[in-house]
């Protein structure tokens, strides 16, 4: 039986996106297009383009599915109800928030705002990887309460949702028991201008306390922090493959994320059997569950104290813990299912 055609819409191919593809195509003939939506200046050639896109596939598709609210998401939106034709987007978490304090959200830019603010009002239904990004509340940061979620943001929003989170192929991601695990180390991933919120700072500060304990950082360079100690080691760009090996020999993941939609790389360490430290915010704490330590407040004494409580718990255990809840409940076969189920009923 012929499979039946989707239009795939997303701003970038990301690595999860690559996944997300191989994930439709097993039930979808997918019609995608890459443009550079990240080059502003060819923001309305890129939207001339997909206007031709979108009229040579509309009448002969199905559905349309769509990746992240921004500039990419409002032509397919309006194609949609124009040509009586499903849409919805998955949204991941920059695509929620309005986080001045950090200058971070893509809701903080007006013209991306409205983008994305009627573009939400179109779908037929939005698809959330995490209930936080609906709406959260996060105490965490400082004494202030913040708000944030699509719901916070656009009140008047009435779109229905249905959350399906994020899968990751658990055979792709494994611990390495030949490689020695070193019992004082720590590890986080993040990118470029990433820092501040992913709590690299509270990581160095931490760093200071423990001068015996080893702290690394993928996908940054020693540039990227504000100093140089001999026990923070910054590795620049790391391939999968080396990252999972950095994972098999340390013991502890840090996420401490300022906010965070979901946390793929924190999955990633998990299922390589790394013992999860994370912060209070989003859906951090209910990706981990009952397998690691959350840090309810950005202060460092606080995640001096977690740590020394974390060193003196039961690393068997947790290590085991911690693969099992990721297997057990962000596969990329669970979110297959989910999501193709969805698409199907719709």
């Amino acid at each position: 039986m012929n499979k039946p055609n989707l239009i795939f819409i997303y701003p970038k191919k990301f690595t999860f996106i690559r996944t997300e593809i191989k994930l439709l195509e097993e039930g979808y003939n997918l019609k995608i297009y890459d443009l550079n939506w990240e080059n502003k200046t060819a923001l309305p050639l890129n939207l001339f383009k997909q206007l031709f896109f979108l009229i040579r596939y509309i009448f002969f598709t199905k559905s349309v599915l769509i990746s992240f609210g921004g500039y990419w998401s409002l032509l397919p939106a309006i194609f949609g109800k124009i040509f009586n034709k499903k849409v919805f987007i998955v949204v991941h978490g920059t695509d929620c928030v309005d986080f001045s304090q950090i200058d971070y959200g893509n809701l903080r830019l007006p013209r991306m705002r409205f983008f994305i603010k009627y573009t939400y009002k179109l779908v037929d239904t939005i698809l959330p990887v995490s209930d936080s990004l609906i709406f959260t509340e996060n105490s965490y940061y400082n004494d202030e309460k913040l708000l944030f979620g699509y719901n916070h943001h656009f009140k008047k929003i009435k779109t229905k949702h249905h959350v399906i989170h994020n899968g990751i192929n658990t055979n792709d991601w494994c611990r390495n028991h030949d490689i020695n695990r070193n019992k004082k180390s720590f590890i986080t991933v993040l990118s470029k201008g990433q820092f501040i919120r992913k709590g690299g700072e509270l990581i160095v500060q931490l760093a200071k306390r423990l001068p015996n304990y080893e702290f690394n950082f993928a996908g940054i360079d020693n540039s990227d922090i504000p100093e140089d100690l001999p026990n923070i080691k910054c590795l620049g760009y790391v391939t999968p493959d080396q990252l999972q090996d950095l994972y098999s020999k340390t013991q502890f993941y840090f996420q401490l994320s300022l906010f965070e939609g979901f946390g793929v790389a924190i999955c990633e360490a998990m299922l390589c059997e790394c013992i999860p430290i994370v912060s209070n915010v989003n859906f951090l704490p209910g990706i981990i569950g009952d397998s690691g330590f959350i840090l309810k407040k950005r202060n460092v004494d606080m995640l001096d104290k977690l740590v020394n409580i974390a060193f003196n718990s039961s690393y068997d255990d947790l290590e085991k813990k911690a693969r099992a809840r990721v297997v057990d409940n962000f596969s990329y076969h669970k979110r297959k299912d989910n999501l193709l189920n969805f698409l199907n009923s719709q």
